[in-house]
């Protein structure tokens, strides 16, 4: 998001530096103190590289007329130190543990929400600015095969399990794509029950992931908490896929009951909605996400609030 965000910015002529990975690709102004991320580079130490990411930004505060954080919460015990405005956009709390220090800074910045369902009432938001993809990125497909698909990290948290209840149940075809979070949890609820119509096939680079999206009668979303926002469900929305979701979090503002998707409670609901998905228009679901989950939406809603920001805060 970050990504598509600076690109955006700068289509619009602004002037953008991103402090990201030296590996990091943009048309904006890099600036970097590691060359890749902790996670490929595992001699680097996470605590130092956040502590140097984040003071080289505020050390340069002044140069800049705004500064937009994505990186959590840390950034914010820097910002009562500059004059820069400061806008984080909140993508969500890992735990309850770490609301002190928002509600520290509430009246010191702008915090934005990625969706409604995620504001936390002690908190004030500027907004809520739902993230956005580069649409040409997905290819639309009007006619998909009859396979279902469960797209996202195997984790009790995403329903990994429940979306395989719900394949069996509707004698349909599940491939499964996504990162093995949780080990113990892929070894004992999904390798057991994997099968030449229970496929798992790794995870999936950009390519493969059109491909499975836009391809899919449906995509299973069976969520067991309360998701901030839920990219994949956006993404197969663009390639013309309906969503049938648990109806916890986000999804409710993301997926439009009953048009371009379908919104259930439990395992018996889904199964039901996966016999309804062809009354869904795939066109729907692309325009429906085009409109409300694309670039440049989410850039225009940002600059709108950057101009109110820099109005107000310097009144």
């Amino acid at each position: 998001m970050a990504s598509n965000l600076t690109e955006g910015l700068v289509q619009q002529g602004l002037d953008v530096t991103l402090f990201a990975t030296g590996d990091s690709i943009t048309s904006g102004n890099l600036d970097a103190v590691i060359g890749m991320g902790y996670e490929e580079d595992r001699s680097l130490d996470a605590k130092v590289v956040e502590c140097l990411h984040i003071s080289n930004l505020m050390e340069r505060a002044s140069e800049f007329d705004l500064i937009h954080n994505h990186y959590d919460f840390l950034p914010l015990s820097y910002s009562k130190l500059t004059k820069t405005p400061f806008i984080t956009t909140i993508h969500g709390f890992s735990s309850e543990k770490i609301l002190p220090v928002y509600q520290k800074y509430n009246t010191n910045g702008h915090y934005v929400s990625i969706s409604d369902s995620n504001r936390h009432p002690s908190l004030e938001y500027l907004a809520t600015v739902y993230n956005g993809l580069e649409v040409k990125n997905f290819g639309f497909n009007p006619t998909p095969e009859e396979y279902l698909l469960f797209f996202g990290r195997i984790h009790p948290d995403k329903g990994t399990a429940e979306a395989i209840d719900i394949a069996i149940q509707s004698k349909r075809r599940l491939l499964i794509a996504g990162i093995i979070q949780d080990a113990q949890y892929y070894n004992e609820r999904i390798a057991p029950r994997l099968s030449a119509d229970i496929v798992y096939v790794g995870s999936a680079g950009p390519e493969q992931r059109n491909e499975l999206l836009s391809n899919a009668a449906a995509l299973l979303h069976p969520i067991n908490f309360e998701e901030p926002f839920g990219l994949s469900v956006a993404e197969a929305m663009l390639c013309g896929t309906p969503v049938i979701a648990f109806s916890k979090g986000s999804m409710p503002e993301l997926i439009d009951h009953g048009h371009t998707g379908f919104l259930v409670s439990n395992v018996d609901e889904a199964v039901a909605a996966v016999s309804n998905t062809s009354s869904i228009n795939r066109q729907n679901c692309r325009t429906w996400a085009a409109e409300k989950f694309s670039k440049e939406k989410m850039v225009a809603d940002y600059l709108s609030l950057y101009h109110h920001i820099l109005k107000t805060d310097h009144i």
